[in-house]
């Protein structure tokens, strides 16, 4: 029987769903998010979900909650499982009761799975605790959307003033003034310690301490806009000794990742852990070739090969699909010398039971061939599985030294249909402060779909270039620019170190 699930999404930073809530967002037919859920969720979502958006931004919502609430009853009557994704929990100020309530009547069934909500988490990351057996044994969570024109307050201001309690007063940014003067003339007194927060959780975060009595004039100096929380208590004291998430040394820190969006996950889980606010824009699609029947004729010949050398992650793991699909595992490479350019690309063998010979110093074509030297490559029969178009540097050294080298393409990389407007839209708004390049062909496809005039403005005026190493480097001299940043060591995580320290 089709179910509606109340999801919350948790405050916009991605690893705080429940994992219940992934599950089922990986699982549902249907998925109905709003504003403040992240995006990136939509990646967990099975590939034929039908995905709805239906706004709920403070003013602007692009269904109103009655045509909603109809939209959840009919896709749940249509024999669908339903994933309303909420920001922060269902039932904190989200109207997920309403929804339920709706189901019901329609005689639906329905979960809740609850959200961390966003009181809760953005103060945490602000470096305040919402109770501390110092200054607070209680919270009061408080909608900050009340209409000052009302001649009743649904809010009892007395006992909101005069309370130990922390204050927590979502989406209140715009009644700032009408708050702070009821908490005042009800007996708070105006020197008490008061913060916003604003996009708690995200690479967006911003928080901002003053007292309940000037905290609506910081904000109006400060441009402090929704989605934003105030809290209210002295517990904000804390906030200067606890505050480690903007302490984070990437955090507001724009970075544009160009990877295939296939490899990107691992760079942008370390970028954003460093605080970094990220912006995929895969420049590169990794495909399957088209025919495989070459690749399957060399796994017949392996014997045959003195070494195989892999340059990347992506060679491993199409050739081992083939591999695989022919009967075979790593002892097909019995006898055989293995060779890896990388250490990325060494554990990706070692995952499958292969340890590799050689490493390299350095993680280039040249470094490998001068290695491969040392330990008697020449006129031995070698075997590179990689893309379908590469470097050719590497099998013309070796055959320099006599060597046997069989190419073998074993994938393909093609140019990624990305809009770049998008990029230059976030750079003239200034939110892009680093421009990473893993690869020359990332290189190549960027400037294919982001004209490099379009950027030169904006590069040496708060943005920087990034590139893994000097290969890669050259590729952008092609352009016209020069890399600000450049690792010592051609990988990735050393891309990030050096990324780090500017």
């Amino acid at each position: 029987m089709a179910k509606a699930y109340l999801i919350g999404a948790g405050p916009g930073d991605p690893g705080l769903i429940t994992v219940k809530g992934q599950r089922l967002l990986q699982e549902c037919e249907v998925i109905i998010y709003d504003y403040l859920a992240n995006k990136s969720f939509l990646s967990l979502c099975r590939p034929d979900a039908e995905i709805i958006y239906v706004g709920k931004k403070g003013g602007d919502h692009t269904l109103p909650q009655d045509q909603i609430n109809d939209l959840i009853v009919a896709k749940v009557k249509s024999g669908k499982n339903v994933a309303r994704l909420k920001g922060g929990d269902p039932y904190i100020f989200g109207r997920g009761a309403e929804e339920a309530e709706e189901l019901l009547e329609a005689g639906l069934d329905f979960e809740v799975v609850p959200g961390v909500t966003s009181a809760v988490a953005g103060a945490a990351y602000a470096g305040i605790p919402l109770t501390h057996r110092k200054y607070a044994s209680s919270v009061s969570l408080i909608t900050g959307h009340e209409d000052p024109t009302k001649p009743d307050s649904a809010h009892n201001w007395a006992a909101l003033a005069n309370a130990a309690s922390t204050l927590c007063f979502y989406m209140g940014v715009k009644n700032l003034p009408y708050i702070s003067a009821k908490l005042i003339e009800n007996g708070m007194r105006a020197d008490m310690p008061a913060a916003l927060v604003r996009w708690g959780t995200t690479a967006k975060h911003q928080s901002w301490v003053s007292t309940v009595g000037e905290i609506a004039a910081m904000a109006e100096r400060e441009g402090v806009k929704s989605p934003s929380m105030l809290v209210v208590g002295e517990v904000v004291q804390l906030r200067d000794t606890l505050n480690w998430f903007e302490k984070l040394p990437l955090h507001g820190k724009g970075v544009v990742v160009t990877r295939a969006r296939e490899q990107a996950s691992g760079l942008k889980e370390t970028l954003e852990g460093l605080g970094a606010a990220c912006y995929e824009f895969p420049t590169i699609t990794i495909v399957p070739l088209e025919d495989y029947a070459p690749v399957r004729e060399a796994i017949d010949r392996l014997a045959g090969y003195d070494w195989a050398i892999f340059t990347s992650v992506n060679g491993v793991r199409h050739f081992w699909n083939q591999l695989e699909l022919v009967g075979k595992d790593a002892r097909a490479f019995g006898g055989m010398q293995i060779a890896a350019i990388g250490p990325a690309t060494a554990e990706a063998l070692l995952e499958r039971g292969i340890r590799p010979d050689f490493i390299p110093p350095k993680y280039v074509a040249e470094s490998v061939v001068e290695g491969l030297l040392e330990r008697g490559v020449a006129g031995k029969k070698v075997l590179i599985p990689r893309a379908k178009v590469a470097r050719e540097v590497l099998p013309e050294e070796l055959a320099k030294v006599a060597a046997q080298v069989d190419v073998l393409p074993v994938y393909e990389t093609v140019l990624t249909q990305e809009d770049g407007a998008e990029i230059i839209e976030l750079l003239e708004k200034g939110r892009l402060h680093y421009l990473t390049f893993s690869s020359s062909s990332t290189v190549e496809n960027f400037f294919a779909l982001v004209p490099a005039d379009s950027l030169r403005p904006f590069v040496g005026n708060g943005l920087k270039i990034c590139c893994i190493g000097p290969v890669t480097a050259r590729t952008l001299s092609d352009y016209g620019f020069t890399p600000d940043i450049m690792p010592e060591d051609y990988t990735i995580p050393a891309l990030v170190e050096a990324l780090v320290k500017g």
